[in-house]
């Protein structure tokens, strides 16, 4: 087995160690969310905090882990005797993110099932972590069909499998913590709900302690069990207080004044439903009980609001996470009661862990988590390679930022976003699961059966019935039971939907860039990426103007990156309108070959005139576009041209792209019901013609 990195020589991140511990000492509290940058040790982090936990009592051969003291009496492996039991390790269990169904729930043998009516059950990943820890790394890259099943078996503490009438149940408790990089795409708001603390991580700015996370590492990769032993100390102390914060905590009482300090924080910022003070209220009592007290304190309930708020208070996919600090000082203020005065914090076993400085020296008692590194303030820096927004007033339209090419204009604000349409890729695609295109996927409404190609996972028992029923009296059956072999199996076939690649070319140039026009614009594609945020898509940006075409955002599942890039986005110059969709075409040629699978919608913004020297432009932008419809690209044209007198070249454009045209009004999900049919509809005549 091999050596992992001690939890104690992490270096700083004293809000993320100091969460994960409270879950250790509550796992009531409902787990963490580590959301922060690539490289910050997130993974790290998390996989050592299982070797801290304490030992788990387990009845012995039970493949579900119960609890000798009281057994499940559903348990498959079951029924089980009350008894002493035997003790083992506490498991973390990693759910990789391409996993598959059977293996997240467990898999039941079909064709024992159907012949012999036994339940011949392999346990899953739920079945591994129950009593411990379920780990995702890029939990936000997971499939909707596992967070479904992620969110059932942690909202009821156990896991059914089900095929074709066949049922198994068992319990599935365990302490959920996922890490992600927000560039790479948000969580649905359902999971996101049901992690109980969130914390942001990011590098160091400093470079001492730069120095001791390089200085660690490499001691560590040259000498596992060497450096590991360096810090056995530190764990065991801390292991002890974990022991011990855990007996004190059935006595830590939870007063009147607290509780409505609680309730009180939750409705001034106004986050949805009660589980936020349901959280609150036990990591504030894991808090006193890690610092050693016996009653819950003000400062306790300030700490655990800013682990358990941040992520509850999003109200769209484009608001950062984070609280308003001097509002939950003022909430907690004009809510106070009588309370006793704190503590000191307790010597001794806490030495080695976040509370009391630990092996890195300097982290707070119980109390608040470091606003230094680890911890991203609402003002945080940005990602590099996602532009900070200027927080300076956009200057007049006639002058241009510092720095910017000739003829460009300052960025505009992007006017108030407002529900789209469904725009969707015409036919049937076998994409990744998603919400937007019909597809072939494992989870839909049934239409067909066809034979397995690997492993049977959804069964269509009229079809296998069909297909063993003529064999029978070949096969010597005499009894009741199907005599059912391994070629009469058929899987089902299913139709559901699938998540696209939603290319956006974005005009910038001269024509667009009136300022009341261009926010218009900006809010129409702010609205079209939210509605790629709901329906589980990839986007991507680009832009033209001047003379030539960028890609700002290459392809990605982050809609806050793609928004960032937009909002920030100059305009001025001239119209290359070809080079835009040149660029976009050679961006769906690399997408193609990285994921064949995923289709692409094209969405180009202009309103269809296009300059340039040389060449006609106009005809140069028909050739491209050519290209587009060639290779059989769904494509939409959100016509921006206004005025009485229009040259209708956004129409004409759309034609040759083999898609439709819409204009900035008809976009809206109120004025466009037949959207989706005009795309089809310009699409099968396309074919036709051809």
């Amino acid at each position: 087995m091999s050596t992992r990195y001690p939890f104690t020589a992490v270096v700083g991140m004293d809000d993320l160690r100091l969460a994960l511990l409270l879950n250790a000492v509550s796992p009531a509290v409902g787990g963490v969310l580590v959301r922060g940058e690539k490289g910050t040790a997130k993974s790290t982090a998390v996989r050592a905090l299982a070797e801290l936990l304490p030992a788990v009592p387990v009845v012995a051969g039970c493949r579900f882990s119960c609890d000798p003291a009281s057994p499940d009496p559903g348990c498959p492996d079951g029924p089980h005797e009350t008894g002493p039991g035997v003790e083992r390790p506490a498991r973390m269990v990693e759910l990789p993110v391409g996993a598959s169904e059977d293996r997240l729930v467990g898999a039941l043998d079909i064709e024992k099932a159907l012949a012999d009516g036994v339940k011949a059950f392999e346990p899953g990943l739920l079945a591994d972590a129950h009593r411990g820890i379920l780990y995702v790394d890029e939990v936000n890259l997971l499939h909707d069909h596992l967070i479904d099943l992620l969110l059932d078996a942690a909202a009821m503490g156990s896991s059914y499998v089900e095929r074709e009438g066949v049922s198994v149940r068992h319990a599935a408790r365990f302490l959920l913590v996922g890490t992600m990089n927000p560039e790479e795409g948000e969580l649905r708001p359902q999971l996101l709900d049901r992690f109980g603390l969130t914390v942001e991580v990011a590098a160091s700015r400093e470079p001492e302690q730069r120095v001791e996370v390089v200085r660690r590492r490499l001691a560590f990769e040259d000498d596992p069990a060497a450096f590991a032993a360096r810090w056995t100390g530190e764990e065991t102390a801390l292991r002890g207080r974990i022991v011990a914060a855990r007996a004190l905590l059935p006595q830590v009482t939870l007063g009147d004044a607290v509780l409505l300090q609680i309730a009180a924080t939750c409705a001034a910022f106004e986050v949805d439903g009660m589980r936020a003070d349901i959280v609150m209220a036990r990591t504030a009592t894991a808090l006193a009980a890690w610092a050693g007290r016996t009653e819950v304190t003000s400062e306790d309930v300030r700490q655990a609001a800013l682990l358990a708020l941040p992520h509850r208070r999003r109200r769209s996919p484009f608001d950062a996470p984070g609280l308003d600090e001097d509002k939950l000082d003022e909430t907690l203020e004009q809510f106070k009661g009588d309370e006793p005065e704190e503590d000191p914090e307790p010597d001794g076993p806490g030495d080695g862990g976040p509370g009391d400085g630990g092996p890195d020296g300097g982290g707070p008692g119980g109390g608040i988590p470091p606003q230094g590194e680890g911890h991203a303030p609402d003002n945080a820096a940005a990602p590099e390679d996602v532009p900070a927004p200027d927080d300076a007033p956009a200057p007049e339209p006639a002058s241009a930022p510092q720095g910017a090419r000739a003829g460009e204009r300052a960025a505009v604000k992007a006017a108030e976003p407002f529900r789209t349409k469904m725009l969707s890729v015409p036919g049937l695609g076998e994409g990744a699961a998603g919400r937007r295109s019909r597809a072939r996927t494992e989870h839909g409404r049934t239409t067909g059966a066809t034979r397995p190609r690997g492993a049977l996972t959804k069964l269509h028992l009229a079809a296998t019935v069909r297909a063993a029923a003529p064999h029978q009296k070949a096969r010597g059956r005499t009894g009741r039971g199907l005599v059912v072999r391994r070629d009469d199996l058929r899987q089902a076939t299913r139709e559901g939907r699938e998540g696209n690649l939603v290319l956006f070319a974005v005009d910038a140039s001269g024509s667009m860039a009136a300022r009341q026009r261009m926010s218009a614009v900006k809010g129409a594609v702010l609205s079209l990426l939210l509605d790629a945020y709901q329906r589980r898509d990839k986007v991507g940006l680009v832009t033209f103007r001047g003379r030539d075409a960028e890609v700002a955002l290459p392809p990605t599942s982050s809609v806050d990156a793609a928004a960032a890039r937009l909002e920030q986005l100059p305009t001025g110059g001239r119209t290359p309108l070809s080079a835009g969709l040149l660029k976009a075409h050679d961006v769906l040629r690399v997408e193609r070959l990285r994921d064949p699978s995923r289709r692409p919608l094209l969405v180009v913004v202009t309103d269809g005139r296009a300059t340039g020297r040389g060449a006609d432009p106009v005809a140069l932008a028909a050739r491209a576009a050519r290209l587009h419809a060639a290779d059989g690209t769904a494509s939409v044209v959100v016509d921006c041209e206004t005025g009485p007198v229009r040259l209708g070249l956004a129409v004409s454009l759309a034609r040759e792209l083999g898609g439709t045209a819409v204009s900035l009004d008809e976009l809206r999900a109120d004025s466009i019901a037949g959207l989706v049919r005009d795309v089809q509809g310009h699409r099968t005549t396309a074919r036709r013609a051809a």
